[in-house]
Order: structure tokens, then C-alpha cells, then sequence
């Protein structure tokens, strides 16, 4: 039964015409046989991941089912035992893992819970080299507890040699204490027509991250739908221009088209039919709707900031 919406939900949706339309426009096994290609294909990633070339791909964004009960379109996820959630994870990253280039970067999504199997099956393969945490402000609160407001991504290399670009993931903050030098010029901050700003490091904390919702025309209806801003950043930080990614659970497609956005070669490989369609939808429109929320003039600007317009 369809959702009854709000006559300003922007929720991204499809109707008959795309279910009959959009199947046509995924990736078929077939075609991956005969060499890599960017694009959306439906299949489970362990029984395909041997057709794909070794050493293919600059970047693995890892965002796998946390360890908690959950519903995706059907495909229900069960609380495990952590042991039993660290062999499933190993489980997952063994046929992944020589797929990827000598230099390749590895991003693993998870929550509090998870941290310690993934910091234990990371380490095994990869080096770990840092735990960013994220705020994540949507959610319910609980009687009993301090409310799970955060979610952390586990930045890993394959060795010593890695892509990182420091300079296209740097932060324009507010600045509160607008100091000047001798000369009473900005010391180390500018002034523009929104105020005054000061590009910074990024840190391994994120507090800009906005969860998609209702109003926004990213949103869809997937229960774990990650931003097209935090998704940019690891991009843009972890794959240079013109580079393979590797998705092994699309989702609703946010990795496939961010990618696609910044010039950059995405296979997304999603088991399910309906979630595959809303990333090759989201895909159609990523021509005409180049923009990243909270990313503009090739900067990232902290939440609730308004960007120069480019």
C-alpha cells in the first residue's frame, strides 16, 4: 500500500512506468564478464565477486547491516552474538578484498556495537589508520539509556601507500573569534558576503552531517539511507578523479551517484529489485541535479551554514 505523503515531500518514489523502464537500464552479470563497467547491478556480491577483475578498484565503501534488528524491503536482519557478527563480516571481506589495488582505501560503516568486529577483522586485512564518528541527529530518544545519536566509518588502507587529498575535504567553519594581524588583515580567515569564514582541517569527529529527510530530494523510503555529503567526503578525500569504487551493499544508491557527481566509477551491487531501481533512478537524475546538499564553491560547509552560490 503506497505511503500517504505530504503535499512537500520530496521522498523520491517510483511508480509503474519506472518499474517497467528502469530494469532495463542495471547492469547485467553478463555484461560485468566481459570487463569492468560503472553502473548498477542486482545481484548478492559473494556470488559475483569472483567474475570481477583483481586489483580493480582505488576504493571500498563497506556498509554492511549492523548488528541490529532490521527490516530492508523483505530482507530481514537479526541481532547476532558479537563472535557470530565477526565471522559474518570476515565472512564478507575475504572475497572483497582482491578485488582491490595495492594503494586502495577502505571505508567500513558501523555503529557503537560493531566496533569491536570491525576493528578485529580490519586489522587482520588492512591498515587501520582511524575511527571517524558522525553525528547522526534523528531518532528516537530512550527511557533507560543515553540516546544512540552517533555512528562511526573505520578509515583503512591496504598498505603504506594511499590516496588521501586533504585539500578537497576541508571544512569552512564559522569564525567566532575573528583575530587580525598587525596590519589588521584576516589572520588565517576571510570575510564574505554570508560572514566570516576559515577553512579547516577535518577532523575525525563530523557534527555537518544532515540525515536525509522528507523535504530533501535524496530522500528515499530505505530504512539506512547515508547522506550525499558524507558519502561525497570520503570520495573526494579517498578516490582521485576518474577512479573505480567498489559498493557491495548499494542500498538506495547514494555511493553510486555521488560518484557519478564527482566524475568518478562506481559499481553498486544491491540484491534487491526495488532498491536497485531507486539507485538507477537516482542515477537519471544526477545530470540534472548535480548539486550535493552542505557541499558548494568546492568546499564543505558546516551544518545549518549557508554556501556562496557557484
Amino acid at each position: 500500500m503506497e505511503k500517504t505523503r505530504a503535499p512537500r515531500n520530496r521522498t523520491l518514489t517510483l511508480s509503474d512506468a519506472d518499474r517497467e523502464r528502469l530494469p532495463g537500464q542495471l547492469l547485467g552479470v553478463d555484461a560485468l564478464r566481459q570487463g569492468l563497467k560503472p553502473g548498477v547491478v542486482q545481484a548478492d556480491f559473494q556470488q559475483i565477486a569472483s567474475i570481477l577483475p583483481e586489483a580493480s578498484f582505488d576504493l571500498l565503501i563497506l556498509d554492511p547491516p549492523y548488528n541490529l534488528p532490521k527490516n530492508f524491503n523483505g530482507l530481514k536482519y537479526g541481532k547476532q552474538g558479537v563472535t557470530d557478527y565477526t565471522a559474518w563480516l570476515e565472512h564478507i571481506i575475504l572475497p572483497l578484498k582482491p578485488l582491490l589495488k595495492a594503494h586502495a582505501t577502505v571505508y567500513i560503516c558501523g555503529d557503537w556495537l560493531t566496533s569491536h568486529s570491525i576493528y578485529e577483522v580490519a586489522s587482520r586485512h588492512f591498515q587501520v589508520r582511524n575511527r571517524i564518528t558522525w553525528e547522526r541527529e534523528k531518532g528516537r530518544g530512550a527511557a533507560r539509556n543515553w540516546k544512540n545519536c552517533t555512528e562511526d566509518i573505520w578509515f583503512c588502507t591496504c598498505g603504506p601507500d594511499y590516496y588521501f587529498d586533504l585539500e578537497s575535504v576541508k571544512l569552512r567553519r564559522r569564525v567566532v573569534a575573528p583575530y587580525r594581524d598587525a596590519a589588521g588583515q584576516p589572520k588565517d580567515w576571510n570575510h564574505s558576503a554570508n560572514g566570516k569564514f576559515r577553512d579547516t582541517h577535518p577532523s575525525n569527529v563530523w557534527t555537518d552531517i544532515t540525515i536525509p529527510f522528507w523535504s530533501m530530494p535524496e530522500n528515499t523510503d530505505h530504512p539506512t539511507q547515508k547522506s550525499e555529503k558524507l558519502l561525497a567526503k570520503l570520495i573526494l578525500a579517498s578516490c582521485p578523479d576518474g577512479g573505480w569504487i567498489l559498493d557491495p551493499f548499494l542500498g538506495s544508491g547514494t555511493t553510486a551517484v555521488v560518484g557519478r557527481k564527482l566524475g568518478r566509477n562506481v559499481l553498486g551491487i544491491e540484491q534487491d529489485p526495488e532498491y536497485c531501481l531507486l539507485a538507477q533512478k537516482r542515477l537519471e537524475r544526477a545530470p540534472r541535479q548535480p548539486s550535493i546538499q552542505g557541499y558548494a564553491a568546492q568546499v564543505f560547509w558546516e551544518r545549518n551554514s549557508t554556501p556562496q552560490k557557484t
